[in-house]
């Protein structure tokens, strides 16, 4: 554990050490190109953040199978940006007499750098990880209990029986009326054959499914 921290701690003291270095040749290098004051000390961060940001997203596009290009292009830049500042600034260039063309590169930097920090901005992000999700509850399905369909009313027609001389006319069939709740229960029932088939409900079916005897067919039937 005490290697691992003192390994760790070691990186860190060398970034920092790095990092201030990098971040004072380019600030002496910008001010040498008349960037004075604040902007001198602007310069560094922008350059700074660029190459730390383009690094970012080129990991991530790459932990994800997608292409780097752009991310790359901008790293480099940056890192070009930074370690020509720190070669300028080793005694290769009189910061007395900077030439006409790096004041320029020095002066169009910012433009540079919010160009490319913006398409840095907009680059597809690698997408996140789902969450985990819960376990399934085991679901318990309760079977249904099984319904005697009612039969459908016949379609087939009656053969008439051969005339005779003598007309007799029908008797009326005496209708006897039904409890509150047994015509609920005629109607449930006729109401379920008819969304089961789309037909209408035999009477005598009716009847039969709850087990009245056939007079009550006719008094069945006056409900449905």
């Amino acid at each position: 554990m005490r290697a691992h921290l003192a390994r760790v701690d070691a990186v860190i003291i060398q970034a920092v050490i790095a990092g201030a270095l990098s971040f004072s040749h380019l600030h002496d290098l910008a001010e040498a190109a008349g960037q004075g004051g604040w902007k001198a000390w602007a310069y560094p961060i922008s350059v700074d953040l660029l190459l730390v940001a383009a690094w970012r997203r080129m990991r991530e596009a790459q932990r994800v199978g997608l292409p780097a290009g752009g991310p790359r292009l901008w790293f480099l830049v940056a890192l070009a940006a930074s370690l020509g500042a720190n070669v300028a600034t080793a005694g290769l260039l009189d910061l007395d007499d900077v030439p006409a063309s790096l004041r320029v590169v020095v002066a169009g930097w910012p433009a540079v750098a919010f160009f490319g920090g913006t398409l840095l901005a907009h680059t597809s992000r690698a997408p996140k990880e789902p969450a985990a999700s819960a376990p399934a509850e085991a679901v318990v399905t309760v079977d249904a209990p099984e319904r005697d369909a009612l039969p459908a009313p016949s379609t087939e027609p009656v053969a008439e029986e051969p005339a005779t001389g003598l007309v007799t006319a029908p008797m009326p069939v005496p209708t006897v009326a039904l409890p509150p709740a047994l015509v609920d229960r005629v109607q449930a029932l006729a109401e379920e054959h008819r969304a089961a088939t789309g037909q209408p409900a035999d009477p005598d079916a009716v009847r039969a499914r709850l087990g009245l005897p056939a007079s009550m067919t006719p008094s069945v039937a006056a409900h449905l």
